[in-house]
């Protein structure tokens, strides 16, 4: 299923702007405190905070040494007196384009302007930070409208503001299809009113883009703070389009891997306070879930463009990811001569010694041995065992020669890396640690970085189970100079799946029988991995009874044997089943039990007509109520109870509507119409009215 992430999502010009200033001061060792949060992201600001940014209500809570930054949405006009009436350091990163609305409304209601405006009309949030700033620099009186139908509410209810010269603006991030209908009615209703277009840019063409993507989409992911107003008019305006979902974080997915799996488009766009990072990981995280890679509709922005980087970019390695750095450099420039074949002659549990066919003896002790520090060599080494070493140290005075096959194995295992990074083969590997950002796997004398993000592992879940354990991954990024490698076992997985998913295509058939494994349970059905994708059993196809829900009948991670019911190659969608043809309850009546069998029932329900009883497993009879006795019955209660059983004859089966009637009044007949039972033959003789011969 396609992920397509929409154009222009994420952090815009202004926001990005207030963040680098922000993080600018931070990164010189200032004392930054901001008067109210700095942008509307929890993350974000908390990120901030632990790295000692104070957020305060009031230019009074300023203390010596501080430096202030104005948020990007802004502050009244009395705040910024004050803060420069008290001297107070400061740094503005009110965004640009709000700094644009201040000062056109400024200059617009000012009394001594030309044709000053005796209204100023805001459009947007009354509550939000960006109106009250703009409200703070207006002259004039000003209303707030929150859209088109308030505006035809206050101008029904003081028809005074039509006649007044006005002026209308937006806040930056208000709806564009809502502004569009509030200029429609100031051009019709207000005599003399002057518009400025203040809605941002980057807010028009990400709700352009967003509109255009959910349009073509089953569902959209909107990524972005709960409080955030852009990330609010954007939910807005995908919502009227296709289902819509809003998260803050990858986190706020947990729950929703089922609801995303049955929609075969998804579009995802974020708020302009979005972080990049925040993006990438919820993609990250719907990949996983989905098995597709996100795909990046256009790169006509920035943010855009930051998201397309292969995301091991941005994870930094940790100091231990070098191993002996110096003496891994020098390799390349290494000679020949350097490079030798030892066979081992002795081994100890700190060293073995080699011949290498000179006249010293050859040692490699334990650290030099192999990189992986799980390795012991007094158990996987014996004598007779030939190595490629590399000469470390040679002592002629005591006759002896230092090497090292950890870094021969190194040697040759870069060059495997390499390789395999350009053919993107999938290498098995040893995860050996747990380290800061991800997992350290061992892979042929190599050890690789797998960042955590990339590992397949949720991120709510602890890598701690990986350890010790063989992964599969591939290649995603090599350092030469460094020799550094960072895999992907998320990537692997997916080549591997993809594999599997053609050639299961390529044999797939209706009613081939296959054996797959329960991944998960919905209320709906179950999902099946039959090896590469995932098929779903739904539940009416279960079992031949009925069934509350999957859990009745599977558990998640049962083996099971399924068949393919149908398939769309062109979706790429399978249905399975699981009840077998040959347990069909009602086969087994149609061999069993045919019309005129008599057969033991169990009262299982009443209706006003009748009583139902069970049969079989899986079948249930109708006992209409005139044929339950053999009189007039007011009540199947008052004849049955639930659980009885009951002696019923089958009086007719429909089989194609799944129908049975029965009988206990037949039975009760055929016993009354039984004839009288045939005198012994001696009576018969005795009463005969043939002569006797002899009278």
């Amino acid at each position: 299923m396609p992920i397509r992430l929409a154009p222009n999502a994420g952090f815009c010009f202004g926001v990005k702007r207030a963040v680098d200033m922000t993080n600018a001061l931070v990164e010189a060792g200032k004392a930054v405190v901001l008067l109210g949060p700095l942008i509307h992201n929890k993350e974000v600001m908390q990120d901030f905070e632990q790295r000692g940014v104070r957020v305060i209500s009031s230019v009074e809570e300023v203390r010596p040494g501080e430096t202030l930054v104005i948020r990007a949405h802004g502050v009244p006009l009395d705040v910024m007196n004050s803060i420069e009436l008290n001297s107070i350091p400061y740094t503005d990163a009110t965004c640009p384009f709000v700094k644009k609305i201040h000062r056109i409304v400024a200059e617009r209601t000012n009394a001594a302007g030309t044709a000053p405006a005796a209204l100023l009309l805001i459009c947007g949030d009354r509550a939000h930070p960006e109106v009250i700033g703009i409200k703070s620099y207006s002259a004039a009186e000003t209303e707030v409208v929150y859209d088109s139908d308030e505006l035809s509410q206050l101008l029904k209810s003081r028809p005074d503001l039509c006649d007044i010269p006005s002026l209308c603006i937006a806040q930056t991030t208000f709806d564009l299809r809502e502004w569009k209908r509030i200029k429609e009615i100031s051009q019709t209703l207000l005599q003399n009113c002057v518009i400025f277009d203040t809605i941002c840019y980057a807010t028009e063409s990400r709700q352009i883009s967003a509109q255009e993507i959910s349009r073509q989409s089953e569902a959209m992911v909107v990524i972005g703070d709960r409080f955030s107003s852009n990330t609010a008019k954007l939910t807005a305006v995908c919502e009227k389009n296709c289902k819509t979902v809003l998260v803050e974080t990858a986190k706020d997915l947990v729950g929703l891997e089922e609801e995303l799996k049955r929609y075969s488009t998804i579009g995802v766009t974020a708020g302009a306070s979005t972080p990049t990072h925040t993006i990438k990981e919820v993609l990250r995280t719907m990949a996983d879930i989905t098995g597709q890679e996100p795909e990046i509709v256009a790169a006509g922005d920035t943010a855009a463009e930051e998201i397309a980087v292969a995301p091991v970019q941005e994870q930094a390695l940790s100091p231990e990811e070098d191993f002996a750095k110096a003496l891994e450099e020098s390799l390349g420039n290494m000679s020949s001569d350097q490079r030798v074949k030892g066979i081992v002659t002795a081994v100890s549990p700190s060293e073995i010694q080699v011949d290498i066919g000179r006249k010293q003896t050859g040692y490699v002790a334990a650290d030099e041995f192999s990189a992986d520090p799980s390795v012991n060599m007094a158990e996987t080494v014996k004598v007779g065992d030939t190595f490629d070493l590399i000469i470390m140290k040679t002592n002629d005075q005591e006759g002896t020669v230092q090497l090292s096959k950890k870094r021969a194995d190194s040697q040759k295992s870069w060059g495997d890396i390499v390789e395999s990074e350009a053919a993107g083969t999938i290498l098995e590997g040893k995860v050996t640690d747990i380290v800061n950002g991800g997992i350290r796997v061992f892979v042929s004398g190599m050890r690789v970085f797998v960042p955590a993000s990339l590992t397949g592992v949720p991120r709510d879940k602890p890598l701690d189970d990986l350890k010790g354990t063989t992964v599969q991954l591939r290649i995603v990024e090599t350092n030469a100079q460094k020799r550094r490698a960072v895999g992907s076992i998320r990537a692997a997985s997916q080549t591997l799946r993809k594999q599997a998913e053609d050639k299961f295509w390529s044999n797939a058939e209706v009613g081939k029988r296959i054996v797959g494994t329960v991944k998960s349970l919905t209320s709906y059905g179950a999902f099946v991995d039959i090896g590469g994708l995932d098929g779903m059993v739904h539940i009416s196809e279960l079992s031949w009874s009925r069934v509350k829900h999957p859990s009745d009948v599977l558990t998640v991670g049962q083996e099971v044997e399924v068949y393919i019911k149908s398939l769309d190659p062109e979706k790429r969608k399978i249905s399975l089943g699981y009840r077998k043809a040959e347990d069909n309850p009602w086969e087994q009546l149609r061999e069993k039990y045919p019309v005129g069998s008599i057969v033991t029932c169990t009262v299982v329900s009443f209706t006003a007509f009748g009583a139902f009883a069970r049969i079989i497993p899986g079948v249930d009879g109708l006992i209409h109520i005139s044929q339950i006795a053999d009189r007039r019955v007011d009540k199947p209660q008052d004849e049955l109870k639930i659980g009885q059983e009951v002696n019923c004859k089958i009086v007719g089966i429909d089989f194609e509507k799944h129908r049975v009637s029965l009988s206990m009044r037949a039975l009760t007949e055929e016993q009354d119409e039984e004839p009288e039972p045939l005198p012994d033959e001696d009576v018969v003789v005795a009463s005969s009215s043939t002569p006797d011969p002899e009278a």
